[in-house]
């Protein structure tokens, strides 16, 4: 009986999917299989995994003909899997020794949906532990009271699937929104706090993200970026009123934090970038818009008044801040 099935996706990864699945070797166990997507890759990716064959018990690998992005990947990886518990690692990213018999130890001593840990960020060579934003650790909580408060950094602003473990039962909540080239993320993590009964959150940084790596959708600035306004359409679609200001909150910082790296798009791009994002931003109500700009820095908040000048006026004193959250 299989007790972890881990997805991992992966394009083009031939720089680093040996180091992630040498981290797997490294977690391997008998009740553990690792299934590894190639979404589509034109260049070595194919071979290195074939290389790992002998070596990765467990190990199945799934090929799509052509891209169908990371959130269909992950999906095809989720309809193969057959363990108790899911987890998720991407293809440039490696976890420490032992890390995936912690996560399982952790959610059977819990006995609860989900849980979610920390991980470490890293850049070249610096390294930087990153923790999940949650107080209370190794208690089984209710997943919609760790959505607010609106203005403070909460779970749904964590929205990394690696970063944690999941009951396959959970079915359908598990899955990613298809199509959706980036940001995917974000309108799972909200129905996953919406909707499952229980979670919880442990103090575990085994995940190693890389930041930063040229060719990934957070360095790319092509069309595939607009799909950020169709994930938080699906966030705001039928999201309870007391959710409400919360998602706004999410929504205009991460706005924000896109204009302010616009520089990337073609001035093509940026302006329907720029466009979609005002009519959004109008489309939302404009005392919440207004209340959740007004507490962001300075800048941003210009860089939203710009964007949409028609905003009412905020309701508070400003107070610069030198460090905005995304």
């Amino acid at each position: 009986m299989i007790t972890l099935s881990v997805v991992v996706p992966i394009r083009d990864g031939e720089r680093f999917i040996a180091d992630a699945l040498t981290s797997l070797c490294r977690n391997a166990r008998h009740d553990f299989e690792f299934i590894v997507v190639n979404d589509g890759s034109v260049d070595a990716t194919g071979d290195i995994i074939d290389d790992f064959r002998a070596d990765l018990p467990g190990l199945t690998v799934l090929r799509n003909p052509a891209p169908v992005g990371l959130a269909d990947a992950r999906n095809t990886g989720l309809s193969a899997a057959s363990g108790r518990y899911v987890t998720f690692m991407d293809g440039d990213d490696w976890l420490a020794p032992g890390y995936l018999a912690q996560l399982v130890d952790a959610i059977d001593g819990l006995g609860c949906d989900f849980v979610r840990g920390d991980h470490v960020q890293v850049e070249g060579r610096k390294r930087v532990v990153h923790r999940a934003p949650l107080a209370r650790r190794g208690a089984v909580l209710n997943p919609r009271d760790a959505i607010l408060p609106a203005n403070v950094r909460t779970m749904v602003d964590y929205p990394y699937a690696w970063a944690g473990i999941y009951r396959r039962s959970l079915g359908d909540l598990l899955h990613f929104p298809g199509s959706l080239h980036t940001a995917e993320d974000r309108p799972w993590i909200w129905r996953l706090h919406r909707e499952a009964a229980t979670f919880a959150g442990v103090s575990l940084a085994g995940v190693f993200y890389r930041r930063m790596v040229s060719g990934s959708l957070t360095q790319v600035g092509d069309e595939r970026q607009l799909h950020f306004f169709d994930a938080f359409e699906l966030v705001f679609k039928d999201l309870e009123p007391e959710f409400m200001p919360k998602a706004v909150r999410n929504f205009c910082a991460l706005l924000a934090h896109h204009l302010e790296i616009g520089d990337r798009f073609t001035p093509a791009l940026r302006a329907r970038f720029e466009d979609r994002g005002a009519q959004m931003v109008r489309s939302l109500p404009p005392e919440i818009v207004s209340e959740a700009v007004s507490r962001m820095s300075v800048e941003r908040e210009a860089t939203l008044r710009g964007l949409v000048p028609d905003l009412p006026p905020s309701p508070h004193v400003r107070v610069r801040r030198d460090r905005e959250d995304t």
